[in-house]
C-alpha cells in the first residue's frame, strides 16, 4: 500500500465539480477497439500517430493497480474496461505468484527468508487463477509490471526506503525469478513486456532503483510525486510517470497524494469508518474528475490514477475509480492507456511540439 501523504490545501465544492463535468461528458464518436493490439492481433488505434498541425495532444488516463492479485477485481475490472476501450496496468507483486508452501523461495533484502509484508500466494489453486487472471489481462491488452516482492515499508525494515541500488537488484531479480517459474504453471505474459512498476509505499531513493530498472532495459517508473499533474521526464533513462500531488475539492484547504490509500488517510486517518463509505467515494470521484478537468484545459499532461486492489473503507476507493472510468474513458480526446502505450504515442511525436506542453505549468486543481 501507499503511505506517503503529503500536506493538504483549499478546494471547491463538490457540485460545481459535478456540474462541470456532467456538460463536458459527452460521447464521442465511437473508436476502434484496442483489444489483441498487445499481440499484434489488431490494427493500431487512431490516436497512435504524430500530431496534426495545431491538434492538441489525447488525455491520457493511465488506471493502474498495485499488487493486482485479487480475482474478484479483475472479475470487475476487465470487462468494464473492454466496455469503455480502456487499457489499464496493474502492478503486480511478485509473491502472489508463489504458493504459501514456495515462500521459502524469497529472500526480501535485509530480511529472513520467506518473510514479507504482505501475503504469499495462498494454495496452488488461487495461485492457478491468479495466472488465469493476469493471462487473460495480458491477451486483451492491458500491462502487467512489477510492485516488487515483499512490501517492506518504514516501520518493517529494512524497508525499501533504506535499500541500496544492490537490494534493489536482488529484489527485481527475486521479482523476474518468480515470474519464470510461474511460467513454468502455465504464465504467458512475457518476462521482457515488464517495462515498468511502482515501488511499494511509494518509499525508496530513485537514485538506487531507478538505475537498476534501467539496466533491465526497462521504460517507466511511476513511484514519485510531484504538485499538480505533470509530463513525464526522462531520468536515469527511465520515463518518470508522476504521482499527482492535487487539492481534494471537498476537504477545504487540503492536497493528498491523489492515490487510494492517500486519500483515504486524508479523510479519516484511512480508519473503516461503516456509515462514511458513500461520502468517501464521492469525495474521491470528485477529485478524480477536477484533476481530469485540471489536465485536459491546460497542460494535457497524462493523469495517473494509482490504486490498489483493495476493498478498504467498504469499496469505496474502488467504486470511485471504477465510476470514474465509465465516465472518463468514452470522452473526446480522451485515452485511457497503458504507460508502454504513452511511451510509444510520445515516440511518435515532435519534441518540440512536446516541449510546448511539458513546459506549461503543471495542472493544478483549483
Amino acid at each position: 500500500m501507499s503511505r506517503r501523504w503529503g500536506p493538504i490545501v483549499t478546494g471547491i465544492a463538490l457540485t460545481l465539480t459535478f456540474l462541470t463535468l456532467v456538460v463536458l461528458g459527452t460521447l464521442g464518436p465511437d473508436r476502434p477497439s484496442r483489444a489483441g493490439e498487445a499481440q499484434g492481433t489488431a490494427p493500431p488505434p487512431d490516436w497512435l500517430r504524430k500530431l496534426r498541425d495545431g491538434e492538441k495532444p489525447p488525455q491520457f488516463v493511465l488506471f493502474s493497480f498495485d499488487g493486482a492479485g485479487s480475482h474478484e477485481h479483475w472479475q470487475r475490472v476487465l470487462p468494464l474496461a473492454r466496455k469503455v476501450d480502456a487499457h489499464v496496468t496493474g502492478f503486480l507483486s511478485g509473491i502472489y505468484l508463489l504458493p504459501d508452501h514456495l515462500r521459502g523461495e524469497y529472500a526480501g533484502p535485509g530480511h529472513g527468508r520467506g518473510r514479507a509484508s504482505i501475503g504469499f500466494g495462498g494454495t496452488d489453486a488461487e495461485v492457478a487463477t491468479r495466472i488465469s487472471d493476469l493471462n487473460t489481462a495480458y491477451r486483451q491488452g492491458h500491462e502487467i509490471g512489477t510492485h516488487y516482492n515483499g512490501h517492506f515499508c518504514a516501520g518493517n525494515e529494512p524497508s525499501g526506503g533504506r535499500w541500496s541500488q544492490a537490494d534493489w537488484t536482488s529484489e527485481l531479480d527475486q521479482f523476474f525469478t518468480i515470474m519464470r517459474g510461474a511460467a513454468a504453471r502455465g504464465l504467458v505474459v512475457p518476462e521482457n513486456s515488464i517495462k515498468g512498476g511502482r515501488v511499494p509505499c511509494l518509499e525508496g531513493d530513485p537514485r538506487r532503483f531507478l538505475p537498476t530498472m534501467g539496466e533491465r532495459a526497462m521504460t517507466y517508473d511511476t513511484s514519485l510525486t510531484t504538485e499538480g499533474i505533470a509530463w513525464p521526464e526522462l531520468r536515469d533513462g527511465v520515463w518518470e510517470f508522476w504521482v499527482p500531488v492535487v487539492r481534494v475539492p471537498a476537504l477545504s484547504g487540503k492536497k493528498a497524494i491523489m492515490m487510494d490509500y492517500n486519500l483515504w488517510y486524508s479523510l479519516n486517518g484511512a480508519k473503516e469508518e461503516p456509515g462514511r463509505d458513500a461520502e468517501f467515494t464521492s469525495v474521491t470521484l470528485d477529485t478524480y474528475r477536477a484533476a481530469y478537468q485540471a489536465a485536459y484545459n491546460t497542460n494535457r499532461a497524462p493523469l495517473t490514477v494509482g490504486n490498489h486492489f483493495n476493498d478498504w473503507s467498504g469499496g469505496a476507493f474502488s467504486r470511485a475509480t471504477e465510476q470514474f472510468m465509465q465516465e472518463v474513458c468514452i470522452r473526446p480526446e480522451t485515452v485511457c492507456a497503458t504507460y508502454t502505450e504513452v511511451i510509444k504515442w510520445m515516440k511518435l511525436q515532435d519534441p518540440s511540439v512536446l516541449d510546448t506542453y511539458r513546459t506549461k505549468p503543471h495542472a493544478q486543481v483549483s
